[in-house]
């Protein structure tokens, strides 16, 4: 009998085209960010098994009757999931359309501010800046609005007021991240402690000045604003029906449309990618970082006064006080995470974000804690900031970077086990 001689390397038969694509698409950051969403429910199934009280009961003689305990959890999960569907997609117990898509609504209108302020923070990510005074700038958005749209001397019609009110928020959000982004292109300072200190100046700046007249909603001696003029409410989406969602939505998508041609279409949005791939390279290529760094503040501070606009145009038409930015701020950051800091990734984000908090109330109404849906939330930010996690837990194959890494690491410590037997001789 011969011996079969194996092929030579080079000689080696490739592999199918279809292996290769599903190898790619397993790798790409798509499939990881399903998969973090995915394990972060089955954990949050995990917690609402724990914490449900018949789980607990039935779990005193699991052993006796396992089936008990099995049914409880599955009846448990079922329901909070249930919940949280019906609370925030579609009430299949509804009698007429307008109650069978009001959940549908409210997750949309709960995220039209989210996807605001997100392209915010997404913007200046890719810019290699870190944005967390999303808080702030919503805030001094407040401001604005407040002294030069909601009293303004004259009365305007809705189709002026509501564009002129937007124009001053984004402004006033402009210009206080801008302050940011000056000090970080002249000094060097860094923008997180920056937006940090400018968020606790907007906050206690606009405490100070809902309490003051000029500000203060007149004959009130309560931390409240003047309220929103009817000229300058958000009218509703699809009709009275559907008062909750509104133009904002609208709005919202139209800025991510906005921001999708700036960063992918533009020369401006090229070199503020550039800037945000490589400083360095990109100042030895000509392009003057700097002004990239302010530019990319004052965009994300605009983006943020909108969704400062939305909360006073929809959310808080009797008067605002400090607290009126709901932590959108922040969440902004989460949802910016999880769309890869791209627009429409971005309004994924914030549409399911959107989705999970008008469902938390839902859940409530099962006994569920309204906190599960915010443990969700960090699960998800924790599994998208450490993909390779998400790969181990679901057995997908390494990145490039990751083989990459591998390979250095391999190579390195075999050039040191070389090094110490030369040292060694």
């Amino acid at each position: 009998m011969t011996d079969v001689k194996p092929r030579p390397e080079a000689e080696q038969p490739e592999p199918p085209r279809s292996a290769l694509f599903v190898r790619e698409l397993l790798r790409g950051s798509v499939v990881t960010t399903v998969l973090a969403i995915v394990a972060a429910f089955v954990i949050g199934g995990v917690l609402i098994a724990v914490t449900d009280p018949t789980v607990q009961e039935t779990a005193g003689y699991f052993f006796a009757q396992p089936g008990d305990m099995l049914g409880a959890i599955w009846q448990a999960v079922a329901n909070g999931y249930g919940a949280l569907f019906q609370g925030s997609v579609f009430n299949f117990n509804a009698v007429d359309f307008a109650g069978f898509i009001t959940p549908l609504t409210n997750s949309m209108k709960f995220a039209a501010p989210l996807i605001m302020a997100g392209l915010g923070v997404g913007l200046a990510f890719r810019v290699g800046l870190f944005n967390i005074g999303g808080q702030g700038q919503i805030l001094i958005a407040g401001v604005f609005v407040g002294f030069l749209s909601f009293q303004f001397p004259f009365d305007m019609p809705m189709w002026l007021h509501i564009p002129f009110t937007l124009v001053i928020g984004m402004l006033g959000g402009a210009l206080w991240a801008g302050i940011a982004g000056l000090l970080k292109a002249r000094t060097g300072a860094h923008e997180v402690i920056l937006t940090i200190m400018l968020n606790w100046i907007a906050l206690y700046l606009v405490g100070y000045l809902v309490r003051t007249p000029g500000l203060q909603k007149p004959g009130s001696n309560q931390s409240q604003s003047v309220p929103t003029p009817e000229s300058a409410q958000f009218p509703p989406l699809f009709g009275s029906q559907f008062s909750g969602l509104t133009i904002g939505f609208l709005i919202a998508i139209i800025l991510a449309a906005a921001v999708w041609w700036l960063m992918e279409r533009s020369s401006l949005g090229f070199r503020m990618r550039a800037v945000g791939e490589n400083p360095n390279a990109a100042r030895a290529a000509g392009i003057g970082v700097e002004r990239m760094y302010l530019y990319a503040m004052v965009f994300a501070g605009a983006l943020a006064g909108a969704a400062g606009v939305n909360q006073l145009s929809t959310s808080t038409v009797d008067g605002f006080n400090n607290g009126f930015d709901s932590g959108i701020g922040f969440d902004a950051i989460t949802v910016a995470l999880l769309g890869r800091s791209r627009a429409w990734g971005i309004v994924a984000a914030g549409l399911l974000f959107g989705a999970l908090k008008a469902g938390s109330f839902g859940m409530a109404g099962q006994g569920i804690p309204k906190e599960i849906v915010v443990v969700v939330q960090s699960i998800i930010v924790l599994f998208i900031a450490a993909p390779p996690l998400v790969r181990t837990i679901f057995f997908l194959p390494k990145s490039e970077a990751e083989r990459a890494a591998k390979a250095k690491a391999k190579a390195d410590r075999k050039a040191a086990r070389a090094a110490a037997k030369e040292v060694a001789a």
